[in-house]
C-alpha cells in the first residue's frame, strides 16, 4: 500500500477540517454578536424585554444551524436529507403543540401591536381586570377584588378586546325616571344643577342632560358627566347622589314600578243571579242498594 498516494487526499481533508473549524469558530462568534446586537437594538427601542431576548436567541441559532449545514456540505454530505428531517420534526412538534403554538403566536401579536399594556384595565377573553403581565403564552390579570386570572393569549386575540382605561377621559351615565306631572323645563334645570355640582367633573368636556324616552310610569332622563378615567367610579357615585338630592329638594318624584287594579261591578249581581260567594247545599249521592 503506497502511503504517498493518499497524501494529497489527506492534505485535502486536513485543509477542509481546518477550514471547517475556523468557519465554526467564526460562526459562533458571529452568531453571538448578531444575537446580542438584535437584543440590544430592540431593548434600545423600548421593545418588550421577553420578546427582545427571544429574537436575539432565534437569530443566534439560525446563524449556527446555517453554518453547520454549510460545513457538512464541504465533506460531500447531502444536506437535503437533514432539511427533510428537520421539516418532518417541525411538523410533528407543531401538531403536538398546536394549542401552545397558537398561544405563542397570539402573544407575539399582542406584544408587537400592543392593543393594551401593563397597567391597563381591559375586558378580554371573557375576563376583566388590570394587566399585570403580558407573556408569550398567557396574560395575567388582577381583578378589582384582587384575584389573579391567567388568560391564554389565543383566547384574547380571538375575541374583542376592550381597553377600558386606554383613554384619559371617560363618561359617567346615570339614568333616572321622573314623574309625568313634573315640568320638563324645571326637571332639566334641576338635573343641570345636579351635574354642575358633581366634584371631579371634567372642566372641558363638562356634562349633558337629555330625555331618552317616555316610560310606562315615568319620563326617562339621562345625566352624562365626563371625568378622568382614574376617577370614574367616585364620580359615578357622586353623580347618583347629586341627582337624587337635587330632585328631592325640588319636590320632583322618582316613580317606582306599580300596578293599579280596578274591580268592575259583578255582572252576576246585576242580572239577579246568585252571588259567586253564595253557599249552596251539596247534593249527596244516593246509597247503593245491596242484594
Amino acid at each position: 500500500m503506497d502511503f504517498e498516494a493518499f497524501l494529497p487526499q489527506l492534505a485535502d481533508y486536513g485543509v477542509r477540517v481546518i477550514g471547517v473549524l475556523i468557519a465554526l469558530w467564526l460562526s459562533f462568534k458571529l452568531s453571538g454578536w448578531l444575537g446580542s446586537n438584535v437584543t440590544g437594538t430592540l431593548r434600545a427601542r423600548k421593545f418588550d424585554a421577553t420578546l427582545s431576548i427571544f429574537f436575539g436567541s432565534l437569530t443566534r441559532w439560525l446563524v449556527l444551524v446555517s453554518a453547520i449545514l454549510a460545513c457538512l456540505s464541504l465533506f460531500g454530505i447531502e444536506t437535503t436529507s437533514f432539511a427533510a428531517i428537520l421539516g418532518a420534526a417541525g411538523l410533528a412538534v407543531g401538531l403536538a403543540f398546536q394549542g401552545t403554538l397558537s398561544n405563542f403566536s397570539a402573544g407575539v401579536l399582542l406584544l408587537v401591536f400592543r392593543p393594551f399594556k401593563v397597567g391597563d384595565f381591559i375586558n378580554a377573553g371573557g375576563q376583566s381586570g388590570t394587566v399585570v403581565e403580558i407573556g408569550l403564552f398567557v396574560t395575567a390579570l388582577d381583578t378589582p377584588d384582587n384575584r389573579r386570572i391567567i388568560v391564554p393569549n389565543s383566547a384574547i386575540s380571538a375575541g374583542t378586546i376592550e381597553n377600558i382605561s386606554h383613554n384619559s377621559v371617560r363618561r359617567v351615565e346615570v339614568a333616572v325616571g321622573v314623574d309625568y306631572t313634573a315640568d320638563l323645563a324645571q326637571t332639566r334645570s334641576v338635573l343641570e344643577a345636579a351635574a354642575l355640582s358633581v366634584e371631579g367633573r371634567h372642566p372641558e368636556r363638562g356634562h349633558q342632560v337629555a330625555i331618552t324616552g317616555l316610560g310606562a310610569s315615568s319620563v326617562d332622563w339621562v345625566v352624562r358627566v365626563w371625568c378622568a378615567s382614574s376617577d370614574f367610579w367616585p364620580v359615578n357615585e357622586r353623580t347618583i347622589v347629586a341627582v337624587k338630592t337635587h330632585l328631592d329638594a325640588a319636590g320632583i318624584g322618582i316613580p317606582y314600578p306599580q300596578m293599579d287594579v280596578h274591580l268592575a261591578p259583578s255582572l252576576g249581581l246585576e242580572a239577579g243571579l246568585p252571588s259567586p260567594t253564595a253557599q249552596t247545599t251539596p247534593v249527596r249521592p244516593a246509597p247503593a242498594k245491596v242484594g
